[in-house]
């Protein structure tokens, strides 16, 4: 079992020294726009994967006029207390540790804390580009699967000195193809490997999405999700061969992994083209109950839920389908945020379970 017992903020974002007990399993989060709702989900996210939701740059997070933050959560994990704090300095240098033993590498932490976030610009994972799907599709292996994360982090750093070495050689003129070599063969192996993850993992967790969707819409809808890479067609290495003048020309690297999607048809047409808002926002929420689902699985005891304003644009019967999912049927923790604390409190005493209010 996963439980986030209590949290401090310290000159993190509009905090400037406040912390929060938890004491239910249900926890809602109350107040108006801009009095730091999002913000305290942040916090929680930062402490499971020493980072931010929203923002790439941890220096954003720091609350104006100050140097540096800090969080510090007490959890517990499988009945045992453990202590995680996340520090970002003056300097910019960020440590996080586990009950005071520090990381080398914050990727030792990921996946101790499994935690799902649904959030209203998650919207961007169904009509956005492949992208979002990506980053969905590793976040979430990343936290099954350690070798999964290393493969990602290796890949990344060499793609980046394969489309470095690609600009360069259009701005000398100078093509040295000896070291292109040299990147391609490391950039083959790890990419094989993601590759592989993906289309294992997908076989499953595609058609759960599915089954979800149409349990969530209460009616079957002919929704259909595929992998698409192009990497199911030919290998790697047939691919950077045959797309190397192109990808000299282009000053990037044009086929691999790093372009892959998740295919999402609705009948004959795509998805986000035709889908009502209801549908998009219905299909989000299959994906995220899906990730639940697995990481539950995996793990043995179900991951912290983050759920941030996701009631708009919903009609009743939808917010009290989710509901019934992720607090009844799910007995991991969830937090809540809205604007309407009087809508949250009459949908949570519907459902006769206890839960948390905190109005900030």
């Amino acid at each position: 079992m996963l439980r986030l017992q209590h949290i401090s903020l310290y000159q993190f974002k509009n905090y400037t020294n406040s912390s929060f007990g938890f004491s239910g399993k249900i926890v809602g989060i109350c107040g108006k726009n801009g009095v730091g709702k999002t913000n305290l989900l942040d916090a929680i996210h930062y402490l499971c994967f020493t980072r931010s939701y929203f923002t790439r740059l941890d220096g954003s997070n720091i609350k104006h006029g100050h140097s540096g933050f800090r969080l510090e959560g007490k959890f517990e994990l499988n009945k045992k207390t453990e202590k995680a704090v996340c520090i970002l300095r003056e300097a910019g240098r960020k440590e996080f540790s586990v009950n005071d033993e520090q990381y080398d590498k914050f990727s030792q932490h990921i996946g101790r804390y499994p935690c799902v976030v649904i959030a209203p610009d998650d919207a961007e994972l169904i009509t956005g580009d492949s992208k979002e799907r990506r980053i969905f599709l590793d976040t979430l292996l990343s936290q099954l699967d350690t070798e999964y994360l290393q493969h990602l982090i290796i890949y990344t750093k060499v793609l980046q000195q394969r489309n470095s070495l690609l600009k360069n050689f259009a701005e000398t003129g100078n093509r040295d193809y000896a070291l292109l070599d040299i990147l391609d063969q490391q950039l083959i192996k790890p990419g094989e490997y993601i590759l592989n993850r993906r289309k294992e993992f997908l076989v499953s967790f595609l058609p759960t999405v599915k089954h979800l969707y149409n349990d969530i819409a209460q009616q079957p809808e002919n929704v259909t999700l595929i992998y698409d890479s192009e990497l199911l067609l030919a290998s790697f290495a047939e691919l950077l061969a045959v797309n190397r003048q192109k990808d000299c020309f282009a000053q990037r690297t044009t086929s691999g992994v790093h372009r892959d999607d998740i295919d999402i048809q609705f009948g004959t047409q795509s998805f986000k083209s035709i889908a009502s808002q209801g549908q998009r926002k219905s299909l989000l929420f299959a994906m995220k109950l899906a990730e639940m689902e697995v990481l539950k699985k995996e793990k043995g005891f179900a991951p912290l839920l983050l759920l941030d304003d996701v009631f708009e644009k919903l009609d009743e019967d939808r917010i009290g389908n989710l509901l019934q999912k992720v607090c009844m049927r799910n007995d991991g923790q969830v937090f809540i945020t809205d604007t309407n604390e009087e809508r949250l409190t009459a949908h949570l005493t519907e459902l006769n379970i206890n839960f948390q209010l905190i109005s900030l």
